[in-house]
């Protein structure tokens, strides 16, 4: 899991302002004098930073923090607004449950208030600013043939604001396929050139290697501080996904990342034991709802579950559990991918597929161990045989627990073609590779802005 530079500079810039906003409210309502006494303890420290704390959660689960994030300025202030009235909701749920941090309702109101405008404020000029180079790293290619098209295609805003591309450098044997403006003549001095450019990494793009490889060149630009990166692991930091396109085996062989030790399965282990039981207990009411609008619609004798094979970890079928949300007769001619407006789903069905509460079944599954609850989605046994014949390293998905949710669930929409199943699966393989608990939990919060904007659902 790799933060960028101007990502990690806005957490600290907005987080700062949040613990500010507390102050700031208590001050004006109290003018200024001794509003530090505005609660039992005598300090505001503690009450504004659970204030901070709770709001930058928020923001987080809103998807303001992603760097896929691609909505406008309404959309950004709609966020702002949702982040912030949750915090003070919840801020003032626990103040009510621990008295001593308890502020005034004006303050309280009056931190929402400020909080709003000033978050929304500092994300214009974060777009503003984000766009200029001051914060990106200036990038050399060395190549410009075919090898570097996955990079010469990047379109998406979100896969190019950390860097910018100072020159392609064709070599002997590319058929150049970069931009004109942007190829540069091989410098007769690799370093000197870098440094006279302020060069801040050179990405190895080579159609070739066999032919003129600049290996004492690349090593005086290292030891002089200058990164120098496959194109995969380039590609990997500024998209998050795995390219098929530019991978081979020895780059995932050699590589770092794709492993797990016995602390971290336990940890995780433990995590999805302790947040499954915690959150059984608060979708218990949910449940219950969704089993008597199943029954309400579709009669008293149809069934409340559906059991259906998955592939899980190492390749084993295991039976993950949803409430129906289709029809009794929907693969009657059978398997087959889900559809948008598909016909089979029930009008229950549907508002449950739309907030996942026909997911929340799949909580057993992870205390049973079959699942977790952040992993690639398990597939079905009828797709997984021809999927793994037809697309490469396919089969690398299933080296993890599937889960709930994941990190191509939040970046990639639903999609039920052959090209969709690439596309999530370069996720799935970025997820495998950099899997973490702090990874998992930051997927996990992000997921609320999957539910609440009702994205990919289906």
């Amino acid at each position: 899991m790799y933060l960028k530079v101007p990502i990690i500079l806005l957490a600290m810039v907005e987080g700062s302002l949040l613990l500010f906003v507390p102050y700031l409210s208590a001050a004006i309502m109290y003018q200024g004098h001794n509003f530090d006494a505005v609660t039992k303890t005598g300090s505001l420290l503690p009450t504004a930073l659970l204030f901070a704390v709770i709001a930058f959660a928020s923001l987080v689960a809103v998807g303001l923090y992603s760097t896929r994030q691609r909505v406008g300025l309404a959309g950004i202030f709609v966020r702002v607004s949702a982040a912030v009235v949750n915090a003070a909701a919840v801020s003032a749920l626990v103040y009510y449950f621990v008295p001593v941090l308890r502020v005034d309702r004006s303050v309280l109101l009056g931190m929402a208030a400020i909080a709003v405008p000033l978050c929304f404020l500092v994300r214009v000029l974060f777009e503003r600013v984000v766009e200029e180079d001051l914060f990106k790293r200036r990038v050399a290619v060395y190549g410009a043939g075919n090898r570097c098209r996955s990079l010469v295609e990047l379109r998406r805003r979100s896969d190019t604001r950390g860097f910018k591309i100072v020159g392609y450098m064709p070599v002997e044997g590319d058929q150049v396929i970069a931009p004109a403006d942007q190829v540069v003549a091989r410098p007769p001095d690799l370093y000197q050139w870098a440094m006279e450019n302020s060069i801040d990494e050179i990405v190895m793009a080579m159609d070739d290697r066999r032919r003129g490889f600049p290996m004492h060149e690349l090593l005086e630009c290292r030891l002089a501080g200058i990164e120098v990166l496959e194109l995969p692991s380039f590609l990997e930091r500024e998209t998050g996904k795995v390219r098929l396109d530019v991978l081979n085996p020895s780059w995932i062989i050699f590589g770092e990342g794709f492993r797990a030790s016995p602390t971290q399965q336990f940890l995780e282990r433990a995590f999805d034991v302790v947040a499954s039981l915690g959150l059984l207990i608060v979708a218990v009411p949910f449940m219950v709802l969704a089993v008597v609008g199943i029954k309400l619609e579709e009669g008293f004798s149809a069934p409340v579950f559906y059991r259906q094979r998955r592939v899980g970890f190492r390749g084993r079928v295991f039976d993950v559990l949803k409430f129906r949300s289709m029809r009794l007769d929907a693969e009657k001619f059978g398997a087959q991918y889900a559809v948008e407006n598909d016909p089979r789903v029930t009008r229950v069905g549907g508002f449950m597929r739309k907030t996942r509460i026909d997911e929340l079944p799949q909580l057993l599954n992870v205390l049973r161990g079959e699942m977790s609850f952040v992993g690639p989605r398990p597939e079905r046994p009828e797709f997984v045989g021809e999927l793994e014949q037809r697309i490469p390293y396919y089969r690398e998905r299933h080296t993890v627990k599937p889960g709930i949710t994941g990190w191509a669930q939040l970046c990639y929409p639903y999609g039920s073609s052959e090209r969709d199943t690439i596309e999530k699966l370069q996720y799935d393989l970025y997820y495998v590779k950099n899997r973490s608990l702090l990874f998992d939990l930051a997927i996990l919060v992000q997921t609320v802005e999957v539910v609440i904007w009702r994205k990919g659902a289906r």
